[in-house]
């Protein structure tokens, strides 16, 4: 009897077996229309995805709308900390300005070293073989544009004029290799105006040369250097570029800065060229 059921047991077992294999292959059959039992149970399983996948989506998409709010909270705080510090520097510039304008009024001086009168002009033509020394513009004599007169972009201080004709103009670069071609300047520190003179350009560096600072200056990295307007030429405040790095010079009495430009003297195409409204004020009373 025992045995009996035993072999019962081992045939229904051999008979499951092969009706699951022969499901297994009819499933993997290709076939155009799928069986009733197939349709249920995908419809189901369907079924049963539609109905959570609402309820999902919401909770998702509640965290992800928190998440939303809590950056846009911080990137609001951050805006009007930004907008309070420029409603206080627009305040101080006000000031400043103010104060600039009375001075002047007690000294009756109506110009300075700082104002100048820009003349905007197209980059024409660029030497291959001379890339790095001059470009060629657009506006000449017939538009005020004189030699030695500061060349700028939106970066900084690029050049000064070299030869400018009725139309156009020659204008030779701060990358230029001239020992001749020197800009005075001067690097803002914390405490004081440390002044030196461009002199030169380092081509393995990228960076300008500025020479005769004096050895106790206490001169950092980023600090600004920009025109002093001492030279007879430059309006004050161009900017030039930044502090890169500070050595002795060959002697040891005093420092020399390496800066690296504002301006970026590989792509040119708009320039503005600057005139002292110093210069201006006294070539029209030589003009009376």
């Amino acid at each position: 009897m025992p045995q009996f059921f035993l072999n019962k047991r081992l045939i229904l077992l051999l008979v499951s077996i092969i009706f699951l294999v022969a499901l297994i292959g009819f499933s993997l059959k290709d076939r155009k229309e799928l069986t009733w039992s197939e349709q249920f149970v995908k419809d189901t399983t369907g079924f049963v995805q539609l109905l959570f996948h609402k309820p999902a989506q919401l909770v998702a998409g509640f965290f992800e709308n928190v998440q939303d709010i809590k950056n846009t909270y911080k990137e609001n705080k951050i805006l009007k900390e930004r907008l309070e510090e420029y409603v206080m520097l627009e305040a101080e510039v006000q000031t400043l300005k103010k104060e600039n304008e009375e001075l002047r009024a007690i000294l009756k001086k109506k110009e300075s070293l700082r104002d100048f009168v820009a003349i905007h002009a197209t980059v024409i033509g660029r030497n291959p073989e001379r890339w790095q020394e001059t470009i060629i513009i657009n506006k000449g004599e017939q538009q005020g544009v004189k030699k030695d007169m500061a060349v700028i972009t939106p970066g900084g201080l690029i050049g000064k004029v070299q030869h400018a004709a009725q139309f156009t103009a020659t204008v030779q670069l701060l990358s230029s290799i001239d020992r001749k071609n020197f800009i005075s300047a001067y690097v803002q520190t914390k405490n004081e105006s440390v002044f030196g003179l461009i002199e030169g350009y380092d081509e393995k560096r990228k960076s300008l040369l500025l020479k005769g600072l004096t050895f106790d200056a206490k001169i950092e990295k980023k600090q600004l250097v920009m025109t002093s307007g001492l030279g007879g030429i430059f309006p004050e405040g161009l900017p030039i570029g930044e502090v890169e790095e500070v050595v002795p010079d060959q002697y040891g009495l005093t420092k020399m800065v390496y800066v690296k430009p504002a301006a970026n003297f590989y792509d040119i195409d708009d320039v503005i060229v600057v005139k002292r409204k110093i210069d201006a004020a006294q070539e029209e009373e030589e003009a009376k």
